[in-house]
């Protein structure tokens, strides 16, 4: 048994000086391995291979279950660092400043975002469309997050009916372009980013040009000509959208991105509804926090694409149900000859 050792050694140490790799080495120590077991196993009791290679297979089978078990062992220590390790170090002050680094440190410990996903947010530039009931908390936690660039258009101004669901906004910001009230209260909220504001309506001559300037678009326009607006230029220049809408105690969010095999806005939805079939909420009404739920949604999707964390909703629609507490997703597919992006 001892020979035998020794030769498993040499195999091992030989190899290894004259250059064999680590795995050729480990396969020639396990076909000699399972020769010794096979010939216990086949020869009779008293045979002289036997008796030169131990007598009996039992020390060989513990011998090898106890390597196992080491291997076992050490993998799932390897297994556990990895999980703890953040997926890079901390960044350096020089990319971040001290007041930041504290800031974020939530993130950086997470091993799915970590110092390279926090900084991916800073020099991200996201575009919101609409800085009403889905804007607002979706532009709250993108600021909060650390999204270094955030764009926000809308031509709308502040109404005391707004603020029972609108939350960014304030009593004393009636009257005020929602774009400037709404980035009033993101730079308060964090002053280490930049906020772009458009007080103007998204039209056909400048949707282009505006969306290709960001890496991401959010839309939470309460229309639909400005949604499949928002989707043509989104699919025209390959950015992803994240879209959101909403209803009563109802919301659904998706992330449409036909330039990476998902469906476009208008595959789902190829036709506006008939007048009344989708009526606003001011015609409908919507529970307050309703639009808080769907927004903050939008914004952790879009937190998960510039980080690469997880998985998000591209090719998945997410439908929750405020009144009843359920939520439910269904698949999503391109449709042929679709008018926007062709399917």
């Amino acid at each position: 048994m001892l020979a035998v050792l020794i030769i498993a050694v040499a195999l091992w140490f030989g190899g290894g000086f004259l250059g064999l790799p680590r795995g050729l080495r480990v396969g020639l120590i396990a076909v000699m391995y399972l020769a010794l077991v096979g010939l216990h196993l086949s020869f009779p009791v008293g045979h002289p291979l036997r008796l030169a290679t131990g007598g009996s297979a039992a020390p060989w089978l513990l011998l090898g279950g106890f390597v196992v078990l080491v291997v076992l062992y050490r993998q799932g220590l390897r297994t556990l660092r990895t999980r703890a390790t953040p997926r890079e170090a901390v960044p350096t002050s020089g990319s971040f400043s001290d007041s930041e680094l504290n800031r974020y440190a939530r993130h950086i410990v997470l091993r799915e975002v970590g110092g390279a996903g926090q900084k991916a947010l800073k020099n991200a530039k996201v575009l919101v469309v609409g800085a009403g009931g889905l804007g607002a908390p979706a532009l709250q936690y993108l600021a909060a997050a650390g999204v270094g660039t955030i764009g926000v258009i809308d031509d709308d101004k502040v109404e005391n009916a707004n603020l029972q669901r609108q939350v960014i906004h304030k009593d004393a910001a009636i009257g005020t372009p929602k774009v400037f009230s709404a980035q009033a209260e993101m730079l308060a909220q964090n002053p280490h980013i930049t906020v772009r504001t458009y007080h103007r309506r998204l039209t056909d001559e400048i949707a282009a040009e505006l969306v290709a300037d960001y890496d991401l678009v959010l839309d939470g326009a309460d229309n639909f000509d400005t949604r499949y607006r928002v989707n043509a230029a989104c699919v025209a220049t390959g950015v992803p959208l994240i879209s959101g809408a909403l209803s009563q105690w109802e919301g659904q969010l998706s992330v449409f991105d036909p330039a990476r095999g998902a469906p476009c806005y208008r595959c789902i939805f190829p036709e506006a509804p008939a007048a009344g079939l989708a009526p606003s909420c001011a015609e409908a009404g919507v529970i307050g926090p309703l639009p808080g739920v769907i927004g903050t949604m939008m914004a952790l999707e879009a937190v998960k694409l510039i980080t690469g964390a997880g998985s998000v909703l591209r090719s998945d629609m997410m439908i929750y149900d405020g009144l009843y507490g359920e939520t439910r997703k269904i698949g999503l597919k391109r449709r042929k000859g679709c008018e926007t992006c062709g399917g």
